[in-house]
């Protein structure tokens, strides 16, 4: 792809939702590197958010035992949560961009701790799930917002390796929610679970309040911006348009909406393709499961180096044809052992793919980052609310092979289409300068 196309796609970008890194008026040539410490809360917030996601995969089984249902009706606890998260998201994201990004955070963490641990209470599958959709209501306010405040402190070129750590805390969730959670799920039941889950929020929701008030969290704009900020609803609207009339904008948005159905939608449903294959207990499951974030946690780690040597197209292929790989092995391994390094490789491809669009979608709108990325993960969240619905009525129907090798090849052609159509706008975003005075429209309506 020629240098003139790549500049005719730059430019597009900085005109319709899609700016350029120099965009951002707060990230200019003599910026100051920002405190990591900040950053490294936000990686601990990040660690409850996903444990929070993802507590509820190893349960199911349980839940589908104790209240007298089965797996696919328990399956509502995931529905319910990823659906209040995904469209919360839109009212997070402006509110973050006009009061602060890294308050709303604390604010939201605190309210969480209270949602979360109340689900032990519930007793019966409707309550539950009616809580699980309290808890994804003020969850919601805490990972996009993280992604958001990385936009707006770290300049394009080296935000992919910050926002790695931040993904670090993310997938060390993961581990958490699916492999701790099972096993704890095993020795002291669901309950309880949810009651330590809520301490854990706690504790971190202090962290962060202590941080905000210490004065070293950066406030892009200022404080007199934040002040002077109103929330209104037209505007928010306008925000949410401006940012679908850009080309890559709407690229980033469909791949992440059917990421989200065809692969997180189906994650929920490990846990009982195991139990139903293999007669296994929770305190093997749980494990298992977490090879799956031990997997993306190696991406992490990596991130620095195999972001730089492979680009974000061939990052998008290689993980594609990884993703199809995994999947295809999944169903058919002949012993449960044989199942972790897979589920390794599958976190490995799957986080790959995940962060490249995490980073586009930091990059959409640098003057509205908060909306941009509260609508990024708004449509993840009712693609996988759909998703998991959709891969229980065809688990019943087709089986967990067949499922596994369709969503294979689906992920495979997903991320073919995404490196194709988008590559020039990531390559032209990367290679920006950083400084300029040009201005995303999604951050002036």
């Amino acid at each position: 792809m020629g240098a003139t196309a790549d500049r005719q796609r730059s430019g597009q970008a900085a005109r319709v939702g899609g700016g350029l890194p120099g965009d951002d008026p707060t990230l200019g040539a003599n910026a100051s590197p920002p405190s990591l410490r900040p950053i490294a809360l936000l990686s601990a917030a990040a660690f409850c958010n996903s444990s929070c996601l993802r507590i509820t995969d190893p349960m199911l089984p349980m839940l589908a035992q104790d209240f007298r249902v089965t797996t696919g009706a328990a399956s509502a606890v995931v529905t319910a949560f990823a659906l209040a998260y995904g469209v919360s998201q839109l009212a997070y994201g402006p509110i973050g961009d006009r009061c602060g990004k890294y308050r709303v955070i604390c604010v939201a963490m605190t309210l969480s701790a209270v949602a979360i641990a109340v689900g032990a209470a519930a007793r019966s599958l409707p309550q539950l799930a009616m809580l699980r959709l309290l808890a994804g209501v003020t969850t919601a306010g805490v990972l996009a917002l993280a992604l958001a405040y990385v936009g707006d402190v770290v300049p394009y070129a080296g935000r992919q390796a910050v926002l790695a750590r931040v993904l670090s805390g993310q997938l060390l969730g993961v581990i958490c929610g699916q492999a701790a959670g099972g096993i704890l799920i095993g020795v002291v039941g669901w309950r309880v679970v949810f009651l330590l889950l809520g301490a854990v929020f706690a504790g971190v929701s202090l962290l962060l309040w202590r941080e905000l008030l210490s004065g070293r969290v950066v406030q892009p704009g200022g404080a007199e911006q934040l002040r002077a900020g109103q929330l209104r609803a037209g505007r928010m609207v306008r925000d949410y348009l401006n940012l679908l009339t850009g080309a890559h904008s709407r690229r980033v948005l469909i791949a992440i909406s059917l990421e989200g159905l065809l692969f997180f939608g189906m994650l929920a449903y490990f846990a009982a393709f195991l139990r139903q294959r293999f007669a296994l207990d929770y305190l093997t499951i749980g494990p298992l499961l977490g090879c799956f974030g031990l997997g993306g946690l190696g991406y992490g780690m990596f991130a620095r180096w195999i972001v730089p040597a492979l680009g974000e197209r061939r990052m998008m292929v290689l993980g594609g044809v990884l993703l199809l790989c995994g999947l295809l092995l999944l169903g058919r391994t002949p012993v449960w052992a044989a199942d972790a390094p897979v589920m390794a490789v599958l976190g490995f491809a799957l986080y790959m793919v995940h962060n490249t669009l995490q980073t586009n979608a930091t990059q959409m709108a640098p003057d509205a980052r908060g909306a941009a990325v509260s609508l990024f993960t708004a449509v993840f969240f009712c693609g996988q609310a759909i998703g998991a619905a959709a891969t229980g009525a065809a688990v019943a129907r087709f089986g967990y092979s067949a499922v596994f090798a369709a969503t294979g090849l689906c992920l495979l052609a997903l991320c073919g289409w995404f490196a194709r159509c988008a590559y020039g706008d990531a390559a032209a975003w990367a290679m920006a300068p950083q400084s300029g005075s040009t201005k995303s429209d999604g951050g002036n309506a």
